[in-house]
C-alpha cells in the first residue's frame, strides 16, 4: 500500500507539473524582478572578468572516466578562472572538494557547473529510453526522469546531456536506443515529459537538474545507419520530421541543446548558423545555451569546414555554439582571435552571458554546494520507491510480439522450465548503453528473476547454449538436452549493452553470433518456446516470427530487467507496451517506417511495375504501434463531430473500445491522419494523438481526440505552416496497420 500511495502521489504531482510553463522561463517570466536582478548580478560580473576568465566559462572539460575526478593541470586552471564546467565528475564528496577550488581560489569565485550522461536513470537504471517509448506513458517518462534528476542531483550534478530526441527511422544506427523511435509526435511528446522530469518546476528545489535536448538535429538521420555520418535532408523533411521533439523541448523549458556531430546538407552543426542562431533563437525564441558535442569544434576541420582550429573557433562561436565540450579550442584559440579583431569580444560576451544566467537561475552563486550534499546522496541512492518504479516502468515497456495458442502466460507450477541463452544470466547488458552510474551487482537478471516467481516445487534448469557474438558452438548440444527435460524453454537472446549506443551501428541486425542456430535447433525439439529479446534495437527475426511460438521484446530494461521479464512471463503483469519503431524483414528494406510518401506508383503485390521488391514484401514484420496483450480488443463506432470544418476549427473524434477477452488490460488507442491532397505530397498517414486506457473484462469506453488545426497544418510549397482545404483520412485503431478510418473536409 505504501508502494501504491508513492506512486499515486507522484504521478499526481507530475500531472499538474505538466501544466505549468517551463521553470527556466518562470524565472523571467512569472517573476520578473528576480528575472531583473539576475540579469543586473550577470552584467555586473561580466565588467569584472578579464577575456580569459570569459572563454574559461565557455570551457568544458572531462574528469577522468574511471575515478571521476580531475587532473593537477585542471585543478590550476581552476584557479586561473580557464574552467567553467566539467562533465564527468561526480559523487557528492568529489564534486565539493572541486567546487572549492573554484569558490576559494579562483578570483571571482564563480561556480563550475557539473554535467553527465544521465540518459535512463543514474544509480537506478530504468529501460532504455526507446524501450520507455513503448509504453506510450508520458507520466512515467516523466516518472523516471524525475527519479534520475534525484539521484544525480544528490551525487553533486547540476546538468544532464538527456534526453536524446533525435528521430530515427534507421535502426541500424546505434543511438537509436538512446531516444523514443521513428514519430515526431510520439518523440516530442516523450521529449516534453523528460524535460519536465530533469527540470522539475522549482530551481530552488536541490533535486533540479539542466536538461539539454541532444542531438541539435537530424543526428538520426545519418546516411547508412553510420554513426557521425553526414546528413542530407530537404528543410521541409527537417522542420516536419527531425525538428518536432526539439521544438516541443524547447517548449517545456530545456535549459541548454547539444549540437549534433552531423552536417547537414553541407553545414555542421556546430557552425550551422542558421540552425542554431537563425531558428533556434530566432524562431524558436530558446533562450538558452548551446554546447558542442564531444571535440566536435576542433572537427570541423575533419568535417573540411575550418583550416585551422582558430578558424573552427570562429565558426562555431559565431554560429550559436556557446559551450566547447573538451577541445579547448575556445580557451586556446580565441584570445587571439579578439585581440586580433578577427572576432567580436560581444559575441564572447554574448556566450558568455548564457552560461553565467544558467548558473544564476539553478542558484550556484548563492550556495554552490546544493547538490554536495553526501547524507542526501546516502538516503536517496536505490532507495526502495526508485527500485519499485524501476520495476513498475519495466514492465510497462515489454511488447509482446506473438502469443500463439495463448501459450502465454505461463503457470507457476509448471513442474520443469529450461532457461537457455547468453543473456538469462547476463548482470550486464540489462544496464543497456549509457547507464550512468549504474552497477551489475544492481540488476535482477530473467533468470533470477523466473526463479524468485515459481513454485517452490518447479525445477528450473539452465544452460547458457553459446555466447553473445561469436562463432563457438560447443554449447548447443547442451542447451538442447536441457531444453528436451523441460515442459517449457524461456529461450533468452539478442545483443549485449555494447552493441548499440555510440559508435555501435551494424550491417547486419539479425541475432549474433550463433544465437540463430541456437533458437533453431531449440525450436527443432518440439517443445512450447517463449523466446525473450533484450536488445537496442529492432532486429531480424523473421525466421523466429514464424516459427517461435511466443516472442516477448524486452529490450534493456535497467536494474529491474529480470522481476518485469517474470511479471509478464507468468501473468501479473499483462503486457500492453506497443513498438515506438518499425521491425523490418530484412536489411535490405531499410529505411523502413510507417509514416512514408505514397510515390506516382503505388506498392500493387502482383504488379513489377510498382515500387516493390521482387523478393520480399514491402510490408515490416511488425509495424509501428504494433503490441499484443493476453487480452483482446474491439474497436467501432468511429465518429466526427463534423464533416466539414474551417480551416482554424477543431474537430472531434470518438470511438469505442471495448475488452473482448478475459483479463483486465491496458490497450494504447492511436489516432492518425491523412491530408489526401496538398501543394506537396503527404505521408500515407501521420499520428496525431494518442490515449493509454485500462479497460476491466467486457468494459467499453468512449474515447474522445481533439484535432486542432495545428495538427492538420504541414508545410506547403511556399513553406508556411497552415491547414490547406481539402479531404482529410482519420484512423483510429491498435497500431499503424489495423485502423477504422473516415473522413472530413477542410474547407475555405
Amino acid at each position: 500500500m505504501v508502494i501504491i500511495h508513492y506512486f499515486k502521489l507522484l504521478a499526481m504531482f507530475l500531472v499538474t507539473s505538466i501544466l505549468l510553463t517551463s521553470a527556466f522561463s518562470a524565472a523571467h517570466s512569472k517573476n520578473p524582478s528576480a528575472s531583473s536582478s539576475i540579469e543586473h548580478r550577470v552584467d555586473s560580473l561580466l565588467t569584472m572578468m578579464t577575456l580569459e576568465e570569459k572563454l574559461g566559462q565557455l570551457n568544458q572539460l572531462s574528469g577522468r572516466w574511471d575515478e571521476k575526478y580531475i587532473t593537477a593541470e585542471d585543478s590550476e586552471m581552476i584557479k586561473q578562472g580557464r574552467i567553467g564546467s566539467f562533465l564527468n565528475v561526480a559523487g557528492a564528496t568529489n564534486t565539493r572538494k572541486v567546487q572549492e577550488l573554484a569558490m576559494k581560489s579562483s578570483r571571482l569565485r564563480i561556480p563550475l557547473l557539473f554535467g553527465m550522461d544521465v540518459v535512463h536513470g543514474f544509480r537506478t537504471i530504468f529501460p532504455i529510453p526507446l524501450a520507455e517509448s513503448c509504453t506510450w506513458d508520458p507520466v512515467a517518462v516523466q516518472q523516471t526522469a524525475r527519479v534520475a534528476a534525484i539521484e544525480a542531483s544528490a551525487s553533486g550534478i547540476h546538468w544532464t546531456f538527456a534526453p536524446m530526441v533525435d528521430i530515427a527511422r534507421d535502426p541500424r544506427w546505434g543511438r537509436i536506443a538512446e531516444g523514443s523511435g521513428e514519430d515526431p509526435c510520439l518523440g516530442a511528446v516523450m521529449a516534453a515529459a523528460r524535460v519536465r522530469g530533469f527540470q522539475g518546476d522549482d530551481w530552488r528545489d536541490p533535486s533540479t537538474i539542466f536538461s539539454c535536448a541532444k542531438h541539435f538535429a537530424a543526428y538520426g538521420a545519418s546516411e547508412a545507419g553510420r554513426d557521425y555520418n553526414s546528413v542530407d535532408v530537404s528543410e521541409r523533411t527537417l522542420r516536419e520530421v527531425y525538428l518536432p521533439p526539439f521544438k516541443a523541448a524547447v517548449d517545456a523549458g530545456s535549459v541548454s541543446l547539444m549540437a549534433s556531430f552531423n552536417e547537414i546538407a553541407g553545414v555542421p552543426s556546430t557552425a550551422n548558423h542558421w540552425l542554431l542562431t537563425g531558428l533556434l533563437r530566432g524562431e524558436w525564441g530558446f533562450k538558452g545555451f548551446v554546447v558542442s558535442d564531444w571535440n566536435s569544434v576542433a572537427e570541423l576541420q575533419a568535417h573540411g569546414l575550418a583550416a585551422s582550429r582558430s578558424e573552427a573557433a570562429i565558426l562555431a562561436l559565431q554560429a550559436g555554439t556557446d559551450m566547447d565540450m573538451v577541445s579547448r579550442i575556445y580557451q586556446n584559440e580565441l584570445v587571439t582571435m579578439v585581440c586580433e579583431n578577427r572576432v567580436s569580444e560581444d559575441l564572447v560576451n554574448q556566450a558568455v552571458r548564457r552560461v553565467l544566467r544558467a548558473k544564476f537561475v539553478l542558484g550556484l552563486f548563492d550556495n554552490p554546494y546544493r547538490n554536495s550534499n553526501p547524507a542526501r546522496e546516502q538516503s536517496v541512492i536505490l532507495s526502495k520507491p526508485h527500485v519499485d518504479l524501476a520495476r513498475h516502468v519495466a514492465q510497462k515497456s515489454i511488447v509482446l510480439l506473438k502469443n500463439d495458442k495463448n501459450l502465454l502466460p505461463l503457470s507457476k507450477t509448471l513442474k520443469t522450465i529450461a532457461v537457455l541463452g547468453p543473456l538469462a544470466e547476463d548482470k550486464i547488458a540489462p544496464l543497456g548503453p549509457w547507464a550512468g552510474a549504474g552497477r551489475p551487482e544492481d540488476v535482477v537478471t530473467v533468470l533470477e528473476g523466473i526463479k524468485s516467481k515459481v513454485s517452490p516445487q518447479t525445477r528450473i534448469l539452465y544452460a547458457k547454449g553459446c555466447n553473445v557474438n561469436d562463432d563457438s558452438m560447443g554449447g548447443i548440444v547442451e542447451a538442447k538436452n536441457v531444453a528436451q527435460q523441460a515442459e517449457v524453454v524461456i529461450l533468452v537472446v539478442g545483443e549485449d549493452a555494447g552493441m548499440c549506443g555510440e559508435g555501435a551501428c551494424r550491417s547486419r541486425l539479425d541475432l549474433p553470433g550463433v544465437q540463430n542456430e541456437l533458437v533453431k535447433t531449440i525450436v527443432e525439439t518440439g517443445k512450447p518456446v517463449v523466446m525473450i529479446l533484450m536488445n537496442g534495437r529492432p532486429l531480424i527475426i523473421t525466421w523466429a516470427a514464424e516459427h517461435v511460438p511466443a516472442i516477448l521484446e524486452t529490450w534493456f530494461l535497467g536494474i529491474q530487467h529480470g522481476h518485469a521479464a517474470a511479471d509478464v512471463l507468468f501473468g501479473d503483469v499483462n503486457p500492453a507496451g506497443k513498438l515506438p519503431v518499425t521491425f523490418p524483414r530484412a536489411v535490405g528494406q531499410i529505411p523502413l517506417y510507417y509514416n512514408h510518401k505514397s510515390t506516382g506508383r503505388p506498392y500493387v503485390d502482383d504488379n513489377t511495375s510498382t515500387s516493390k521488391y521482387l523478393d520480399i514484401s514491402n510490408s515490416p514484420l511488425y509495424p509501428f504501434g504494433y503490441g499484443l496483450s493476453y487480452t483482446t480488443f474491439s474497436y467501432s463506432d468511429l465518429l466526427l463531430s463534423n464533416s466539414r470544418i474551417k480551416a482554424n476549427d477543431s474537430l472531434r473524434v470518438s470511438i469505442e473500445v471495448t475488452n473482448t477477452g478475459k483479463v483486465k488490460g491496458d490497450e494504447i488507442v492511436q489516432l492518425y491522419v491523412q491530408d489526401e491532397f496538398g501543394s506537396v505530397t503527404r505521408p500515407v498517414k501521420e499520428l496525431k494523438d494518442f490515449r493509454r486506457i485500462t479497460l476491466n473484462v467486457g468494459e467499453k469506453r468512449n474515447v474522445e481526440f481533439t484535432l486542432t488545426s495545428a495538427q492538420l497544418a504541414f508545410h506547403g510549397r511556399d513553406m508556411n505552416f497552415a491547414v490547406e482545404p481539402g479531404t482529410f483520412k482519420v484512423f483510429v485503431g491498435t497500431n499503424s496497420a489495423e485502423l477504422l478510418e473516415t473522413r472530413f473536409e477542410v474547407v475555405e
